[in-house]
């Protein structure tokens, strides 16, 4: 190769410019800084490297590479089913939610390095992964959830379990399998079912339902597997489950009764609801006679069967005055809780909580990612985002630097997973030097020392 003493300039006719034809080149602006390509290998994703070392503790790699495998008539396979399933992860965690991105990222230097491959599958490839996906490998995915699940509940086990349950809306485009139009969003979609543990955030089970179905529909189906799974594998854990009125069917009342599940689920206000509270109501004009301004409230009970239970049920209420207002608001809740009804209005509205969940697992996660044209991929996609979602959030959890806990994973990707980083190799080892000007170099320190004291009892 001919090299030049001195940067040759050269000028663009089309556009007057002039530029180096060396990789150096200079800046117009100012002649002193010099800018080119040769920095050898570097990453913007270094953080990447605690998240691999946290999977490796609690057994995810190994779990992976035993339980999941997509049913391929191929013979072979440059990049097999557990490897693709790996870098979905790792690339949905560092924000890299298209299958394109594949492209970009085939000789990363640190992504191949995690994954210990020369180079990333590409998008065709993950393409041809995910339609590869059936009814199957969404059963092989669940079931590495649950035993992650316990591997986690193994080094801190909650007290109680309590279950939250409500749906959401992902936007489809085009004519894909099961989309519609769901009349509660106004807007064309699938509807999933998403339960979450109401403290933690753990996604607890999701399942992708078509857009026009309503939000209650066959919810107990949907709850009975979670709870004998949970009855099964923490046969001592109460349990406690809150929904809001959508959920209100006799159905998943006597699944929640028949699996010693204590739920608190609201009631759609209707007149006989109305009249069994009138005492309290009357009691709530006269406290607020002569103080039309102030907020006030009362509380009450009473036994209820509607037409479609089989049995009576407690109802505990609310009846609120509004600050500055002169209406009557009401809340009914069906409870098996033994609690004051004060205590029953504050535990359901506790959920609250969960649409920051939904709200994380859609804009951080990328859960809209349901791209396929048929559902069941789409479902399967659904969940290696919710698995990536947990795992993150078990992360989190369990081992992020306790200044950092708190924060939303767009926050904690910018300060602790984006760090730049070189790579330099010798003989034997590859070293990744990470940024002299880190300014959370005691987080990441802190956050490795906390994995490497992690003791899960791994199977």
């Amino acid at each position: 190769m001919v090299k030049f003493r001195y940067p040759i300039q050269i000028k663009n006719q089309r556009k007057g410019l002039y530029m180096d034809i060396l990789n150096t080149i200079s800046l117009e602006s100012n002649s002193q800084i010099k800018i080119n390509f040769d920095g050898g290998d570097l990453s913007s994703d270094a953080g990447l490297l605690l998240f691999k070392e946290f999977l490796f503790k609690i057994g995810a790699v190994k779990l992976v590479n035993r339980m999941f495998k997509t049913n391929d008539n191929a013979c072979f396979r440059v990049h097999k089913d557990d490897t693709n399933l790996m870098q979905v992860i790792y690339q949905i965690i560092s924000s890299y939610f298209e299958d394109d991105c594949a492209d970009e990222l085939t000789n990363e230097p640190v992504m191949t390095a995690i994954l210990e491959k020369d180079a990333l599958a590409s998008q065709p490839t993950l393409s041809r992964f995910f339609n590869r996906m059936d009814g199957d490998t969404l059963s092989q995915l669940n079931q590495i959830i649950r035993e992650l699940r316990k591997a986690i509940y193994s080094i801190k086990k909650p007290e109680f379990m309590l279950f939250d349950l409500d749906s959401t809306l992902l936007d489809t485009y085009g004519n894909q399998e099961g989309e519609g139009f769901n009349c509660h969003y106004q807007a064309h979609g699938y509807h999933p079912l998403l339960c979450y543990d109401g403290l933690t955030g753990d996604l607890l089970k999701v399942q992708l339902r078509d857009g026009t179905m309503y939000c209650g529909k066959e919810a107990d189906i949907f709850m009975k597997p979670l709870l004998d799974e949970f009855l099964c594998d923490f046969p001592d854990m109460p349990l406690y489950f809150r929904g809001d009125s959508g959920f209100a069917s006799p159905d998943l009342y006597e699944v929640l009764e028949d699996k010693n599940c204590k739920y608190a689920i609201r009631l759609k206000e209707n007149t006989k609801l109305r009249e069994l509270a009138e005492e309290e109501n009357q009691a709530l004009y006269r406290a607020t006679k002569f103080n039309q301004v102030d907020y006030a409230v009362e509380y009450g009970e009473f036994l209820y069967q509607a037409g479609s239970w089989n049995h009576p049920r407690r109802v505990v209420f609310k009846i609120e005055k509004p600050y500055g207002q002169m209406v009557h608001l009401y809340t009914f809740i069906v409870t098996t809780l033994e609690m004051e009804p004060y205590q029953v209005i504050q535990f359901y509205c506790g959920r609250g909580r969960m649409e920051n969940f939904i709200k994380e697992g859609k804009s951080g996660f990328d859960f809209a990612c349901v791209s396929s044209s048929t559902k069941l991929v789409n479902a399967n996609r659904l969940l290696v985002h919710a698995l990536a979602y947990n795992l993150f959030n078990w992360f989190r959890r369990l081992v992020l630097a306790a200044s950092m806990r708190k924060q939303r994973i767009d926050t904690i990707r910018l300060k602790l997973l984006k760090i730049a980083a070189r790579v330099v190799r010798s003989a034997r080892y590859k070293y990744f030097k990470l940024c002299s000007s880190c300014s959370y170099k005691k987080e990441f320190y802190e956050t490795l020392e906390n994995i490497r004291n992690l003791r899960p009892q791994l199977e």
